[in-house]
């Protein structure tokens, strides 16, 4: 099965991380965030995939090529971010003869059984009912379970059930055509062609598609998501439940450290996902992220993100105290 995994948004929610870093490479319990969409896409019986790319689209490309050299991929470059439908239609002729296909974004990673989504008998959205609906595609379901209406990001909507980004397509050629007839007739919301208003032209011309409610929707967009993201996935990592020792260090798990680190004096964790060759010296760190070829000094780390060549050094401090004194370093 052929696979679309659209990456070509500028993750402006995460700047500055993402001035320099495309936010499908930021890593997430050991891994970068598109590892986890590729891989459990694979293990689903995905073998072709096309990535839309733009913004920092040479370094998602050089990361996949380096890091899955055998899966068969094509790259689609989306020169106009003007809409995830028109970003699918950029596809099309890399899509020439394909029936079926699945869509995920490349900043989302799920819980759901990805096999039984992808042998549903008809197009199938993947949803979760979510407490403000209006920045999300929302569905409104039949009595008989097929989706009713869609619309993107309403002002008032009638129900909490969110689009999650991901999308089984029965039929691409007909998903196209809707597509091409929006913007053709230049059909928008908001100023986009959304694949939302894409897929209910198909609903309007008779098309039956079904849900599936995941049980968990890590929309890795904002930091306070990410940082949780990367607590729950570290949490059920299986390597985690051996507690990594390192002399002179605490480690607190889970954690996750990349290769070549050097860790001094220091205390790690919980919750922390450390990359290769990154120092920590005389510094605590927990919930955080921190990238690639960082330092650490002399510091108190908490529910941050740090990126890649980083280096933070802190000021160290030693005191000999007297009784009754308090001291506010802040």
């Amino acid at each position: 099965m052929k696979a679309i995994i659209p990456v070509a948004g500028a993750g402006t929610k995460l700047r500055p991380l993402t001035y320099t870093q495309p936010k499908p490479l930021i890593p997430v319990a050991g891994k970068p965030i598109l590892s986890f969409i590729v891989d459990q896409l694979i293990d689903a019986g995905v073998d072709d995939f096309i990535f839309v790319i733009g913004y920092l689209g040479d370094k998602i490309k050089e990361f996949l090529e380096e890091k899955y050299p055998k899966v068969s991929k094509q790259y689609v470059i989306q020169k106009e971010r003007i809409g995830l439908g028109q970003a699918i239609y950029e596809c099309k002729e890399l899509c020439s003869g394909t029936k079926d296909l699945v869509i995920q974004l490349g900043d989302t990673i799920l819980d759901l059984d990805l096999r039984v989504f992808l042998n549903s008998k008809r197009s199938c959205l993947a949803v979760r009912k979510v407490l403000d609906p209006r920045q999300f595609g929302v569905v409104e379901l039949e009595d008989n379970g097929y989706v009713k209406k869609l619309v993107e990001k309403p002002q008032i909507p009638k129900t909490n059930l969110a689009i999650v980004g991901l999308y089984y397509i029965s039929d691409i050629q007909k998903l196209l055509q809707a597509l091409e007839y929006n913007i053709e007739h230049n059909i928008t919301t908001k100023g986009a062609f959304h694949l939302t208003d894409g897929l209910m032209r198909l609903v309007e011309q008779g098309e039956q598609i079904d849900t599936m409610e995941v049980k968990n929707w890590f929309d890795c967009g904002k930091k306070e998501i990410l940082l949780e993201t990367n607590a729950i996935l570290l949490d059920r990592s299986q390597d985690q439940s051996i507690r990594q020792e390192i002399p002179g260090s605490i480690i607190v798990p889970p954690v996750s450290i990349g290769e070549d680190c050097i860790i001094q004096n220091s205390i790690i964790g919980p919750n922390v996902t450390i990359g290769n060759n990154t120092q920590i010296l005389n510094a605590i760190v927990k919930d955080s992220i921190v990238g690639n070829y960082t330092t650490i000094e002399d510091l108190v780390v908490n529910h941050s993100i740090i990126g890649n060549d980083a280096l933070i050094r802190g000021k160290y401090q030693s005191f000999n105290i007297g009784d009754n004194t308090e001291i506010d370093l802040q």
